[in-house]
């Protein structure tokens, strides 16, 4: 399972809106005989992939997958025919398939005789997953990840707001890693200000469809010189405002290209956002958006990048404005991951 897993992320950027899945074939003997991954939206599945790559070995043998096979004809037929033809005697998957129309692979194969367990490694493979899920979790937004890049002492800015670069290359090349395997990224409008970023992905991984940019900003006081506006035409870009939205600044939004969303508050916002398609969102900052989304308990995941730097009193808070809390009462997330990335330290951590 473990190398199930491993495998379901070489789909990471091709492949969502559909779910990582990674899947290994044991013959009778216990040997693996062949194992595969789901590779790009459209494309075979990862049991029809291990299941070729083991061919006449895989009868009376075992199925290691990631995700409960699917039980319905969509962009590929059904695994579980698949797998009842390969003449596999047990089936072991991770996470239950959520989505109502392709679960049911589990029941449909015992219900053929086959022995079929569920729950290994359940835990890792929806950490793996959590885009995914969250479009069955909280079908009314996107699925939010916050991303923010500090100093040890929680600083994104030293004193003159100056942010290239905190963190190393190796982070940074995680950072565009990331970006592929989303629908948006975000940043608020203070930060499109200061930094002008281009928000793109320009690492290992092409993602199969361009992420849309998304400013959020109040006010929608952009100057059209800015990367992301200058750029509109060419690659997606989106200004979720507020109400002080003013007709000039709408009319100058959208003369540029850019796609408009007006909304009263964040949550309206990413609403909104999830009805034009955005099933999940990394944000990286600044400070007020990221204190924003996590007051109003909009963000799913957070993923801390620590550098061995100090900026001290003077640098720019990575969280601003989020609401005290008390120890006793305060919200515990799970952390799912830790690793270094050259110099840099990476935390995920999930809400619980």
């Amino acid at each position: 399972m473990e190398r199930a897993i491993e495998l379901a992320w070489r789909g990471w950027g091709r492949v969502h809106p559909n779910p990582l899945v990674g899947a290994v074939v044991l013959d009778a003997a216990g040997a693996v005989a062949g194992e595969g991954f789901h590779g790009e939206f459209g494309g075979p599945h990862a049991e029809r992939v291990a299941l070729a790559a083991a061919g006449a070995r895989a009868r009376g043998g075992t199925l290691v997958v990631s995700l409960e096979p699917c039980h319905h004809q969509g962009k590929q037929p059904p695994c579980t025919e698949a797998i009842l033809a390969a003449g596999i005697a047990r089936v072991v998957f991770a996470l239950e398939d959520p989505n109502p129309v392709a679960m049911g692979g589990a029941e449909a194969l015992r219900a053929a005789g086959l022995a079929v367990e569920g729950g290994l490694r359940r835990a890792e493979a929806a950490a793996q997953n959590a885009p995914f899920l969250g479009g069955y979790r909280t079908p009314e937004r996107p699925w939010v990840a916050l991303k923010l890049a500090t100093s040890l002492d929680g600083r994104i800015a030293d004193q003159l707001g100056r942010s290239r670069w905190i963190s190393g290359e190796q982070a940074r090349d995680f950072v565009h890693w990331l970006r592929a395997g989303v629908d948006a990224i975000g940043v608020g409008g203070a930060t499109a200000r200061v930094d002008d970023p281009s928000l793109t992905v320009r690492g290992a991984v092409e993602p199969r469809v361009a992420p849309l940019r998304v400013v959020f900003d109040q006010t929608g006081n952009l100057p059209t010189t800015l990367e992301v506006l200058r750029t509109a035409r060419e690659r997606p870009t989106c200004v979720v405002a507020g109400p002080l939205l003013s007709s000039e600044r709408a009319e100058a939004i959208e003369a540029v290209g850019a796609r408009l969303v007006r909304s009263s508050s964040l949550r309206q916002g990413m609403a909104e956002l999830k009805r034009q398609g955005i099933g999940s969102i990394v944000v990286e900052g600044g400070g007020q958006l990221a204190g924003a989304l996590l007051g109003e308990g909009l963000v799913d995941r957070y993923y801390w990048i620590q550098s061995p730097v100090w900026l001290g009193e003077g640098g720019v808070p990575a969280v601003a404005g989020l609401p005290g809390a008390e120890l006793a009462t305060a919200e515990r997330w799970t952390v799912v991951e830790r690793r270094a990335l050259g110099a840099d330290t990476l935390l995920v951590a999930d809400r619980a």
